[in-house]
């Protein structure tokens, strides 16, 4: 069924094309106090009257600034933080917690939800932004309201339904340099007065910004393509129907995972072919043969099917009903070391499978509004992710010899050397003596080069975690208005989860001789010298262990399970309650205060881990339920044609959940207590017809309160934020002449929460090789963008823009897997881009 809406709806856009043409009137540019009507609290209110944190931005507002996706608009949404690696592995950051894991068995914190419907798990929650009626962005414990995942806040994507009153459409496209190409059209049929189907979608690709100096796709691309249809039918005056399919296609070449302590050189001939620089060019292949041959890149397909249903039973009662189903499949594939040697390539390939139903009766009088519901949640997923090592490089690595040690004379110690040099089982056995000397075993060098030769080129292992949950919620809520100023209210819900986790894992050519090498170092004196001898015999990698030879199968990045493969399952069931309470007092019709107090809650987190021996037992963890009291007080305005926003925020954490990196493994941790507290600003003023501002402003101190990492900085999370836009429009012959020019702009972040201290990145955590450099964090930087645009009163428009005006150099993100191997990763963050837009609207 989802196939043929889909195929309908491209039919569709064949023949007739448009865009979001009917988004309600931009909230800069309003007089009206109810321009904008949102939905945090489950039901429609002006925005003046919600007692939480919040930011909605209407269709016409995003269009107004350029913003076609959730990292563009982050950035003019205080206390919120989306970083975007790859459309596969995007963070969601709210208030400085971050939800980005893609491991099957991990719970969200912030909670996307599109239409109603949680789209929440990282890999399959960044969507395209197009034909939007508006996006709304609550900050705060949302639990008691938006149920699991939403810790810290959720994400409300409200997309345009179809519209049974008029026919409308627009087209929309623009090219850019770096052959950028975007298409988007929407056309809105009313099938009678009672039904309509609108059908949109949106096209985007460009070249990559990072140069591929080995040859071949450059880095950092787009190519992206999403489509939805809405129907709507009215059977009645007091009954809705909403249907919408939406799907959506990603297929950007690699990720430019970007080492900065090693220069780009030609791996066969070891020519320097560029800088370290993140926003330089890259020299990044796969392994031979990874993954059947498949190019760096990702391939990714999300859809779904959503049905809405309202009913108004009466004049104080309505029932709502919300059936969804979704659906992502993705494979990514990057060189995870950072540079042109083979020393680890990896990929992940997430898929995930989710129903939910949800039931909510309303009640709403002149003084109050209450609402029970019910819900019920199934997600069923599974994270693989394999990689291939070529065992000779990473010596050459776990030695600090990746430039050939001394037999390139001059070579620089950034500069890695030829192949022909790292696999020369001569150089290798030298390696191999230092190793095993450091750790006070002497190695002849006879035996030595027996294992040297015996080392892989691609040493291939792979491990899946699987992961399904059903939940069952049960929630309620209430809003009294004791006088005609003072409203009060207060919520709670139920959340019961069962669980079940699942960890398999496997070496897929044979075990890994550098791995059983360096575990036989650690071994003592019989058992060492018994397995090094082992290592030494002719095709040691592919005998199969038995009683003449008992050797297991070792693994480099992680150990097999049992029979090498076999699924081992463990299962969890927990339950636990989330409330809210808050009271608003109306100083003004058009301006109030707040104050609230929300338990957020995270659930129960049953990790599976592979085993830290060779065949050993599975590790199954439980990470403690993470908690957290919120206590805000807030003000807002809209007199005429100002808005004014501010809130202050105290946040205590208990069983902090956070994500390390145990070898090429990123495992949930409990990290104990934590706090935050800040100021969050917003301020909308139209001065005149010509004149609209924007600004906001945000602190978080958000720090870690125990452990080792007490008073580290949480990941991703600025100290300091600030936006700016300006919208100057001019009436000017036939049409309008707009101009709108934006600056944001964010203190310092780390990349981690162990804030890359040295003393959090030895061996002893989990590290293969030890990083103890503290590079991986970004400094304040700015960001200036603008849109020189004239719009005839026909409907045509045409526009120039600029992003990144001032050419900013940054990175988004560091660290990454090759972290695990000393050999921290960037990804440099987006040029200056520019070029032309049309618009149609029909």
């Amino acid at each position: 069924m989802t196939r043929n809406i889909l195929l309908t709806a491209a039919s569709m856009l064949a023949v007739s094309v448009a865009t979001p043409a009917l988004a309600n009137e931009s909230e800069l540019e309003s007089t009206d106090s109810n321009a904008i009507i949102v939905t945090a609290q489950l039901r429609e209110q002006a925005l003046v009257e919600v007692p939480v944190a919040i930011t909605a931005y209407d269709g016409e507002f995003i269009e107004q600034l350029g913003l076609n996706d959730f990292e563009e608009i982050s950035r003019f949404v205080p206390g919120f933080v989306v970083q975007n690696q790859s459309p596969n592995n995007a963070g969601f950051v709210m208030r400085g917690i971050t939800s980005d894991s893609g491991a099957a068995y991990v719970e969200p914190r912030v909670s996307v939800f599109q239409d109603g419907v949680s789209i929440s798990k990282s890999r399959g929650s960044y969507v395209e932004l197009f034909d939007m009626e508006r996006v709304e962005i609550a900050r705060g414990p949302q639990s008691t309201l938006y149920g699991r995942g939403a810790l810290i806040g959720a994400v409300n994507l409200v997309q345009n339904k179809a519209d049974p009153s008029a026919p409308a459409g627009l087209f929309r496209g623009s090219y850019g340099n770096n052959n950028a190409i975007m298409a988007e059209a929407m056309v809105n049929m009313p099938l009678n007065d009672k039904a309509a189907l609108r059908v949109s979608g949106r096209l985007r690709e460009r070249d990559g910004f990072i140069p591929n100096l080995l040859g071949g796709s450059d880095f950092n691309s787009v190519n992206t393509f999403a489509i939805r249809s809405a129907l709507r039918l009215e059977p009645s005056d007091r009954v809705s129907v909403d249907i919408i399919g939406n799907y959506q296609e990603d297929n950007p070449a690699g990720t430019s995972f970007k080492s900065l302590s090693y220069n780009p050189t030609d791996p066969t001939t070891g020519a320097l072919l560029g800088t370290s620089e993140p926003w330089t060019g890259a020299a990044l292949a796969p392994g031979e043969g990874f993954e059947g041959g498949a190019p760096l890149g990702l391939d990714r397909k999300v859809g779904g099917v959503t049905g809405i249903i309202r009913a108004e039973l009466s004049d104080s009662f309505s029932l709502t009903s919300i059936s969804a189903w979704r659906q992502f499949d993705s494979l990514e594939i990057f060189d995870a070391d950072g540079i042109s040697l083979p020393a680890l390539t990896a990929a992940e390939d997430a898929h995930g499978e989710q129903f939910s139903q949800e039931l909510r009766l309303t009640y709403q009088s002149d003084s109050l509004t209450a609402f029970l519901g019910a819900s019920y949640f199934r997600d069923k997923g599974y994270q693989r992710t394999p990689s291939q090592f070529d065992e000779r490089v990473l010596l050459a690595r776990l030695t600090n010899q990746l430039n050939g040690g001394g037999l390139i004379p001059g070579r620089a110690a950034s500069d890695p050397a030829p192949m022909a040099v790292l696999t020369n089982p001569a150089f290798s056995a030298a390696l191999l003596q230092g190793v095993a000397g450091a750790s006070g075993v002497a190695l002849s060098p006879a035996l030595a080069q027996a294992i040297a030769t015996n080392l892989k080129s691609g040493h291939y292992e792979t491990s899946t975690n699987h992961a399904e949950t059903e939940s069952f919620d049960i929630f309620a809520d209430v809003s009294l208005q004791l006088t005609d100023r003072l409203e009060v209210g207060a919520g709670g819900r139920y959340s019961h989860d069962s669980k079940t986790s699942s960890i398999s894992s496997a070496v897929l050519n044979g075990r890994s001789i550098l791995g059983g090498f360096i575990g036989a170092l650690s071994q003592a004196a019989p058992t060492r010298t018994a397995l090094l001898n082992a290592l030494a015999v002719p095709g040691a990698a592919g005998i199969p262990p038995s009683a003449g030879y008992p050797v297991p199968l070792f693994g480099l990045g992680s150990q097999p399970t049992a029979n090498n493969g076999d699924l081992i399952s463990a299962d969890l069931n927990n339950g636990g309650f989330t409330w809210r309470a808050f009271a608003r007092y109306e100083l003004a019709p058009d301006a109030s205060i707040y104050a609230n107090y929300a338990r957020g809650r995270r659930p129960q987190v049953l990790s599976a881990l592979t085993p830290s021996t060779p065949t050993g037992a599975a590790r199954f963890d439980v990470v403690e339920a993470e908690t957290v009291d919120s206590f805000e007080l807030g003000a807002r305005t809209q007199s005429g044609d100002l808005y004014l926003d501010g809130s202050v925020f105290y946040y205590s954490y208990n069983n902090f959940q956070t994500t390390v990196q145990q070898g090429t493994q990123f495992v949930v941790v409990n990290a104990g207590k934590a706090d935050a507290y800040g100021f969050e600003g917003q301020a909308r003023w139209r001065a005149n017809d010509n004149i609209s501002l924007l600004g906001t402003y945000a602190y978080n101190h958000s720090r870690f309160r125990t452990g080792v990492r007490d008073g580290n900085q949480f990941r991703l999370s600025p100290d300091h934020s600030f936006s700016f836009a300006a919208m100057f429009g001019l009436d000017a012959g036939p049409g309008r002449l707009s101009f709108t020019p934006s600056v944001t702009w964010q203190s310092r972040i780390f990349f981690d929460d162990d804030n890359d201290r040295p003393d959090l990145q030895t061996t002893a955590s989990g590290a293969l090789i030890a990083d103890l450099i503290q590079d991986e964090t970004q400094g304040s930087y700015a960001l200036v963008n603008a849109r020189l645009g004239y719009a005839l009163d026909s409907g045509l428009e045409v526009e120039a823009f600029v992003t990144n005006l001032l050419k900013q150099n940054y990175i988004k993100d560091a660290g990454n897997t090759g972290d695990a191997l000393g050999m921290p990763t960037f990804i440099a963050g987006e040029p200056r881009f520019y070029g032309v837009q049309v618009t149609k609207r029909f």
